[in-house]
């Protein structure tokens, strides 16, 4: 069985907090190596395992457990690396913060150690002269190796683990990155160089994987420009730490690393980055005593730096410009490689060489000497640089003087010297002097004593140049093609070439030329030749040259005609070349558009797929956590119940038995077991009883006489004791009571002092207190008054604004009272001239009302008199048929219907109603008022009835419209403050208002009929309310 905490990994910490306190650190890491490495902690949630690991991580450290380290941050990397980066960088972050504070702890314990020296006369003990005869380390090394370097190495052993545990893992590259950068610092302050290079070479091993393992999930992609850009800064970081340690090869490899970046990335780098680069390169090359590349890096950074830097003083241009001048002229004319030419391996190897370094150095042709020099001229860098320098370009590149070149040289070689930055020139330099020095010699003379040659090349104590080294050179030039001497050791003389057939040599031709040497001649006579024969030529025959200039002018006149067309050409050709450009840039755009579409879309997809996956394995994490606490609850509780069965019963179980077996088995098992042990111990009991019953009772028999012997020895040696303690009561109480007697005697011969002493003590301490009891009372009283003052004061004030309050509160009282009668003024003005109004409303309807029904009567009296005519019509129409046929029946007929329509006519008119009061006050009209005949000046229309529009329609003097309305004049229309009303010929009469299409609301009475349809504007009303226009 597993132990209790690794069934819930939460009992873990508790457990080594137990252990730790009774110092069992060992058993405690355990502890937490068992946990991290179980398959349960698997399906832990990243809450419960950090700190976990973080108590893991610090007891490692503490017992400087690398191996166990390393164990348990792969798994909790496999553990958290789907869910938590964070937490893998917490954990890591914590690791390397405590092994950094280790070491520094042991730095500062190995200083203590070397300080803390019992005698400081003794300078050297027996044991210290002992260990130096077999040991050339010292004191303080010996102190580091045993305390500070079991700390380094833990630390550089935590370093490789995390770098290892990260790499090629694409969540994990910042980190990645942060912990080589930690990692370069430790091999800086430390000042470990064998470690550096170990770091580097696993770096790039890692940097090499990384193709390797591309097809990996989250595998490092290089071709995302921010990777890439984490490499670069990684890589130079590397390059400036190999530089501060002087590992040089490890630079060289460095820069290599970072070219393959450069060239891989598809983001142009920084200039800060690309000014570093050239920067390391120049002191690469000037300790490979490579000075052509070193003069070329010095170029390229030179011409970087005063891009990027636009603040340099004019003191550091002209260093800049000195140096990268200098570089120039001190690189060497003959080469002192340790090849030998003429080789074709050798020849292939700096071939290859130079195009390494070239492709380094980003140039497309190898740099030359002449090349990197003209480039220094026509950035017009000689007008910058120092004046002696200056001089020494003019001495070495434009002045011929072999016989004083080195006497103008060494002042300048002097000063230069003086420079720690130019001094380490002067040795290429006077390399470069004394090629120039045979150069020229050999251009004036055709030999020279040795003697005269070491006279002229005399230069400073350490730079002096002999015979030997002289010849040394000599032969070094001579075996590279690149001198042509003899040097006759008989008569000690150096010989210069004369052979007609001499190789041209390149180094003469870049040095300034006095005259042309014996082979030169030879080797242009042709060419010479040739030149004056074509000049005698045109003095003979001047038509050549007559020709000649023909033929120039007819070129030029067709250059000139063409030049129009090649320039159109050539614009259009731009506009093509710009087109076809924009082209492919769109199409790059576009296809990187869709690349990164594509990117995403597969980054979202597998996201969603990894998130999936995630919570899928969560869930069947969980459910096997869930299912394996149960399993492993039943198992322990099976278990316990085993043991009870064991312990109570006696029962052994097999653990096959116990693992096979579930909880109810096992307790049908310990109870069956129980309850058959009980009744076993039942009946054992019984006989038990049975036997003891007896046994008591015998017992009980033989004692009857012994008990009645002992109960009279007791009362014999209970009665002696009696006596004996109350023979030593009485002693001890008398000899109490005299000595009580005499204290009562001592104590009364004091008693009066003791009394005079208390009365005058309470004397004193009565007048005291008496003293502070009026003092008290005075300050209560004080204080009681000063109080009472104050209320008073606050009670005025209190008084004073009341008043003011009050005063305040009557105003505006006063103000309400004043408002509220002036408010019911207002409103029974209000009412009064509402009631006024209903009243004249109320005459005005009774008038119309009487208007309606005279309108009504006549409006009856026109519909009989139509019909009457409308009878009589028809009583004298006889159709054109009858007329024709003259058949009496027709006539008959026709007589008999009218004089039965003419009948009813003669007795009364029938009169349409709609209903209502208004029909039945019109049928009983021409009862009760004559028929008015008066319609002079008025229209009516006789088709339909009219209607009167009351407050503001149509009506006649009784109603005019007002407010904004119009009134009709003698034939027009008149604007009043109401309607409209018909004037002598207008709308409506003084008799008959026009009511057409309106209709009237009164207040709680019946809607009059209206007749003929609604005139225009007509709205509903609600009951109760009036319309009014």
């Amino acid at each position: 069985m597993a132990p209790f905490y690794t069934v819930k990994s939460d009992n873990v910490l508790k457990r080594v907090e137990e252990l730790q306190a009774v110092g069992q650190d060992e058993a405690a890491l355990q502890a937490l190596h068992d946990v991290v490495l179980s398959k349960r902690s698997r399906s832990n949630p990243i809450t419960v395992m950090e700190p976990i690991m973080l108590k893991y991580v610090e007891l490692c450290v503490e017992l400087k457990k690398g191996k166990m380290v390393k164990e348990g941050l792969h798994q909790y990397r496999n553990i958290a690396q789907n869910t938590s980066v964070n937490s893998i960088e917490t954990i890591i972050n914590k690791m390397l913060t405590l092994a950094e504070e280790k070491v520094a702890e042991a730095r500062a314990k190995a200083d203590k150690i070397a300080v803390d020296v019992e005698d400081l006369e003794a300078s050297e003990t027996p044991e210290s002269i002992m260990l130096s005869t077999v040991s050339g380390d010292q004191s303080k090394d010996r102190t580091d190796r045993a305390v500070v370097t079991p700390w380094l190495k833990f630390l550089w052993e935590a370093y490789r683990t995390v770098l290892d545990i990260m790499r090629n893992n694409s969540r994990l590259e910042t980190l990645y990155n942060s912990v080589t950068l930690k990692a370069f610092q430790f091999c800086l302050t430390y000042d470990r160089k064998t470690e550096f290079r170990r770091l580097c070479e696993i770096l790039r091993n890692h940097f090499l994987n990384v193709a390797k393992y591309s097809h990996q999930p989250h595998a490092v992609n290089l071709n995302d420009p921010e990777t890439l850009q984490q490499y670069l800064e990684s890589r130079f970081a590397q390059l400036n730490a190999a530089a501060e340690l002087e590992l040089w090869q490890e630079a060289f490899k460095s820069v290599e690393d970072i070219h393959t970046l450069l060239t891989t990335s598809k983001r142009p780098p920084k200039p800060v980055m690309m000014a570093n680069y050239y920067e390391k390169l120049t002191k690469i090359f000037m300790v490979s005593d490579d000075y052509l590349f070193h003069s070329a890096a010095w170029n390229r950074f030179s011409a970087i730096e005063r891009s990027i830097n636009k603040n340099l003083t004019e003191g550091q241009q002209s260093h800049m410009a000195s140096v990268v001048l200098l570089s120039a002229l001190a690189i060497p004319i003959i080469t002192t490689t340790k090849t030998r030419p003429g080789y074709v391996e050798a020849d292939e190897y700096r071939v290859q060489k130079l195009n390494r370094l070239s492709m380094l150095m980003g140039l497309n042709a190898h740099p030359t000497r002449t090349g990197l020099l003209k480039e220094a001229l026509n950035k017009n860098i000689l007008s910058r640089v120092r004046p002696e320098i200056r001089d020494l370009y003019n001495i070495l590149e434009v002045q011929f003087h072999p016989l004083s070149i080195c006497k103008k040289i060494n002042p300048i070689m002097v000063k230069l010297s003086e420079d720690k930055d130019l001094a380490k020139y002067v040795r290429p330099l006077h390399q470069v002097i004394l090629t120039r020095l045979l150069q020229q010699l050999s251009q004036v003379y055709t030999t020279v004593k040795l003697d005269f040659v070491l006279n002229l090349a005399s230069f400073p104590a350490p730079f002096n140049y002999d015979a030997a080294t002289i010849e040394k050179f000599i032969m070094n030039g001579c075996k590279r093609g690149e001198l042509n001497i003899r040097i006759d050791h008989a008569s000690q003389s150096l010989i210069f070439e004369t052979d007609l057939f001499a190789p041209p040599k390149d180094t003469v031709t870049e040095g300034i030329q006095l005259q042309s040497s014996p082979a030169d001649l030879m080797r242009t006579q042709l060419s010479r030749l040739g030149v004056s024969l074509h000049a005698v030529v045109q003095m003979i025959d001047p038509s050549v040259k007559e020709n000649a200039e023909k033929s120039k002018q007819a070129v030029v006149q067709r250059a000139l005609a063409g030049a129009e067309q090649e320039h159109k050409h050539a614009l259009a050709r731009k506009v093509i070349i710009e087109r076809r450009k924009e082209i492919i840039e769109t199409e790059i755009a576009r296809k990187e558009k869709l690349i990164a579409q594509e990117k995403a879309a597969a980054a979202a997809k597998k996201a969603e797929a990894e998130k999936k996956r995630v919570e899928e394995e969560l869930k069947r994490r969980e459910e096997e956590r869930i299912k394996r606490i149960q399993d492993e609850v039943q198992r322990d509780q099976a278990k316990r119940i085993a043991e009870e069965i064991s312990s109570k019963t006696g029962l052994q179980l097999k653990p096959e038995e116990i693992e096979n077996s579930d909880v109810n088995t096992l307790l049908n098992l310990k109870v069956s077991r129980l309850q058959t042990e009980q009744k076993e111990l039942s009946d054992r009991l019984k006989q038990i009883s049975k036997r003891i019953d007896h046994t008591e009772r015998a017992y009980r028999k033989e004692e009857i006489p012994l008990l009645e012997k002992d109960y009279e020895q007791q009362q014999k040696t209970d009665k002696a004791f009696y006596e004996a303690a109350k023979k030593a009561e009485l002693a001890a109480s008398k000899a109490k009571f005299e000595e009580n007697m005499k204290l009562k005697s001592r104590l009364i011969r004091i008693s009066d002092d003791y009394k005079t002493y208390k009365a005058k003590l309470e004397k004193e301490r009565k007048a005291a207190t008496d003293a502070k009891r009026k003092a008290a009372e005075e300050a209560i009283a004080k204080e009681k008054a000063e109080r009472i003052a104050l209320w008073r004061e606050k009670r005025e004030q209190l008084l004073k604004i009341r008043e003011q309050e009050e005063a305040e509160e009557l105003r505006r009282e006063q103000e309400e009272r004043e408002r509220y009668e002036r408010e019911e003024r207002e409103r029974a003005e209000k009412e009064a001239r509402v009631a006024e109004e209903k009243a004249r409303f109320a005459e005005e309807k009774k008038k119309l009302d009487e208007i309606a029904k005279k309108q009504a009567e006549k409006e009856a009296e026109v519909e009989r008199k139509l019909q009457e005519a409308k009878a009589a019509i028809k009583s004298t129409y006889t159709p054109p048929g009858a007329r024709r046929s003259g058949s009496p029946s027709a006539t008959e007929w026709r007589g008999r219907e009218s004089t039965r329509v003419a009948a009813p006519a003669d007795r009364e008119a029938p009169v349409a109603t709609t209903g209502g009061w208004r029909g039945r006050e019109a049928t009983r009209a021409p009862e009760r008022a004559p028929e008015r005949t008066d319609n002079s000046g008025a229209w009516r229309s006789v088709s339909r009835p009219t209607t009167e529009r009351r407050e503001g329609g149509f009506g006649g003097d009784r109603a005019p419209r007002r407010e904004g309305g119009f009134e009709r004049r003698e034939g027009g229309f008149e604007r009043r403050e109401g309607g409209f009303e018909r004037r002598e010929g207008g709308f409506g009469g003084d008799r008959a208002p026009r009511r057409e299409g309106g209709f009237e609301r009164r207040e709680g009475g019946e809607r009059p009929p209206v007749r003929g349809p609604p005139a225009r504007g007509a709205g509903a009303g609600a009951s109760g309310s009036e319309r009014r226009w």
